[in-house]
């Protein structure tokens, strides 16, 4: 009963950190393209500074509660997936600095390059994570060891690239309804444009994404959730269209969370399913910890869980006002004069 909870609790923390991280992606993407210069660039990363590194703390506590909950499953993951995930940390780490250093120097070439910078640290990781869950989903090859059998070359199959191209327009979706219900003027109307373009890629691609999943075995409450989701996309599109970016955005969180939901539902009861062999499959029982460490684990997150997420949702309370450009301006102004 408890590694059920856990596997719908460590469910909830990828949603999460899809959701909330997702528009992060998308903004970073962005940047070079929809930016047309410093001060509108400057604009849309005080639009996710406030928050973007607290998004980052739901991919830590999914990581560890993975780590903690199905300790088996952890250990193939992580050391199957070695290079796909160190690849999507050093980029994590690369778009964390870039943040950082973007304003260090008075140069436009070097601006420029922490902007690209931005732009690789979002991309990458937009990309291989939905390559990484649509492996996990379609099953890898794992032997009686529980050791993944394969390479970095095994994951980047068409389903998995699929998956990636997936993730990617959804998050370039998400992040432009972010950017359109947080700016004003001319960005607010390139990143209306851009959901217009994005939102259809993604609505193709994850239709072929979730059709495909659903060919290779029927999943009753998977099903349910993709189709959900995809009228979910649709619904973002029109509120988009009707300027209702609060609406947008909300609707667009929605797919993705359901998309997430769609996947783990489509994977229960499995964490991580061999391809080599289905009585190799790593399953929420056979990979999870001792009921006494997920008792403990539940205890943990009843008490601190609802303080988390009330100072979250604080902080985006706070900085729930548009960024306008003139302000932005002033601010890097003021910084100047100061140093």
């Amino acid at each position: 009963m408890l590694h059920d909870i856990w596997f719908l609790l460590i469910a909830v923390l990828w949603v999460g950190y899809f959701v909330l991280e997702g528009f992060d992606f998308g903004v970073g993407i962005l940047l070079p393209f929809i930016g047309h210069n410093d001060v509108e660039r400057r604009t849309l990363i005080a639009a996710i500074g406030p928050v973007w590194d607290g998004n980052e703390v739901w991919l830590l506590v999914a990581g560890g509660a993975t780590f903690a909950a199905f300790p088996r499953w952890y250990a193939t993951l992580f050391s199957g997936f070695y290079l796909a995930l160190f690849l999507i940390l050093v980029a994590l780490i690369l778009r964390g600095v870039a943040f950082e250093y973007r304003s260090k120097r008075e140069s436009a070439t070097w601006r420029r390059t922490w902007d690209w910078a931005i732009f690789l640290g979002s991309a990458l990781p937009a990309l291989l994570w939905g390559v990484a869950f649509a492996n996990i989903v379609a099953g890898v090859p794992i032997n009686g060891s529980e050791d993944f059998t394969g390479n970095l070359l095994t994951l980047i199959n068409p389903f998995g690239l699929l998956g990636g191209v997936v993730t990617l327009c959804l998050f370039i979706t998400h992040g432009a309804t972010y950017l359109s219900l947080k700016t004003e003027g001319d960005l607010r109307a390139r990143a209306n444009a851009v959901v217009r373009w994005a939102g259809l890629m993604a609505a193709v691609a994850a239709v072929l994404f979730l059709a495909w999943t659903q060919i290779q075995s029927v999943v009753v409450a998977s099903a349910i959730a993709s189709f959900v989701a995809a009228v979910a996309l649709v619904a973002a599109l029109l509120a988009n269209r009707l300027r209702r970016e609060g609406w947008a955005f909300i609707f667009t969180a929605l797919t993705i969370a359901l998309a997430v939901v769609a996947l783990f539902s489509h994977l229960y009861p499995n964490v991580m399913p061999s391809s080599t062999n289905t009585a190799y499959n790593l399953t929420v029982s056979n990979a999870s910890s001792t009921d006494y460490t997920l008792t403990i684990m539940t205890v943990v997150a009843v008490i601190f869980t609802p303080l988390v997420l009330l100072y979250q949702g604080w902080t985006y309370w706070v900085f729930r006002q548009r960024v306008s450009g003139e302000r932005v301006h002033e601010a890097a102004e003021m910084a100047s004069a100061a140093h």
